[in-house]
């Protein structure tokens, strides 16, 4: 699979990774050994980029991954984990003891002395700003708890000032086909900066498989049916703030576009991938067959002008003006 430099980590990592909110919580029940299934499968597909959190799953994913690594010892991995949702949203909480006390916690759970990457995760807006956070984490690098640290963000403001950072390796943000803000500024600015960009929820929620229906329902314990509205974290990340029928619709069409024998989420990853100034992509997966779909994307050619503009039409016909200025 191809490889990018994730930014300022100097590391090299696959074009499609994996995101593991997953096998940790909030998508319905995953279990052991399906989790395993799925870094395995992914991991013989040419990931080399895992995406975690101490918070999903109160640290299960990250045990898996830990798990993972050591049942495969040798295999060139990195893994980016977050800390920063272990406690109420207050920008005073972000403080160096903290940051010891998380990053000591998913040091423990995945089994290494140093993470590689650890990322803010999803902070109060004033925390980009405050030079002791940034201190705090230069300090962590120096102690050799984190190799690198990088910030995953919730708008396109709060990426542009983060990439202020000298510090900062990687920008995680919201991405795809029906979420084509960051395409304005972020990723130029990015590029410019040479700060690695990781996109998250590429499938939209899995909105862009163009599998679901307005008669489609999720767990209880999913994020797509006790999130919709934001109820429990920022509204944006469950189907990228996109209204589920509204969203239903366009897929629908968005899936026409599809070549013959491309999945719609193949291409939807593709997609993604073609932009200036991605690293990498982090699509979820809940099985080993979805795990290696996921990958083969990066297989696929790049996308020609007549499909990149017809992506673009849809978009700006049905989804801009529910969701373009909001984040």
């Amino acid at each position: 699979m191809e490889s990018r430099i994730l930014g300022r980590t100097g590391r090299p990592v696959s074009v499609v990774g994996l995101g593991t909110w997953q096998l940790g919580a909030d998508w319905g029940d995953v279990d052991e050994s399906t989790a395993l299934d799925v870094l395995t499968a992914s991991v013989d597909a040419g990931v080399t980029l895992f995406d975690t959190a101490d918070v999903y799953g109160d640290g299960r994913s990250e045990q898996l991954i830990g798990r993972f690594l050591r049942q495969h010892p040798g295999r060139d991995i990195l893994v980016a984990t977050k800390m920063g949702r272990r406690v109420e949203q207050l920008p005073e909480n972000y403080v160096l003891p903290n940051f010891r006390d998380w990053t000591d916690r998913s040091r423990s759970n995945l089994g290494t002395d140093r993470l590689d990457l650890v990322q803010l995760h999803c902070p109060p807006t004033a925390v980009y700003s405050d030079d002791a956070v940034f201190d705090a984490l230069d300090t962590l690098v120096d102690e050799q708890r984190i190799a690198a640290y990088g910030v995953s963000v919730e708008t396109a403001a709060q990426a542009l000032t983060a990439l202020a950072r000298p510090g900062v390796a990687s920008i995680q943000i919201i991405l795809n086909a029906f979420r084509r803000k960051p395409l304005d500024e972020v990723l130029p600015a990015a590029a410019a900066a040479g700060v690695g960009v990781l996109a998250r929820v590429p499938l939209a929620s899995g909105l862009l498989s163009g599998r679901y229906t307005s008669e489609t329902t999720f767990a209880a314990d999913d994020h797509r049916t006790f999130n919709r509205h934001g109820e429990a974290f920022d509204a944006g990340e469950t189907f990228s703030g996109v209204d589920f029928d509204a969203g239903v619709a366009a897929a629908q069409e968005f899936a026409a576009l599809a070549p013959d024998g491309v999945p719609p989420a193949q291409l939807a990853l593709r997609w993604v991938i073609d932009q200036p100034g991605v690293t990498a992509v982090i699509p979820g997966a809940r099985s080993a067959e979805q795990a290696a779909g996921n990958a083969a994307a990066a297989q696929l050619p790049r996308l020609d002008d007549s499909t990149r503009a017809a992506v673009r039409e849809l978009y700006d016909r049905r989804i801009r003006a529910l969701v373009h200025d909001r984040w």
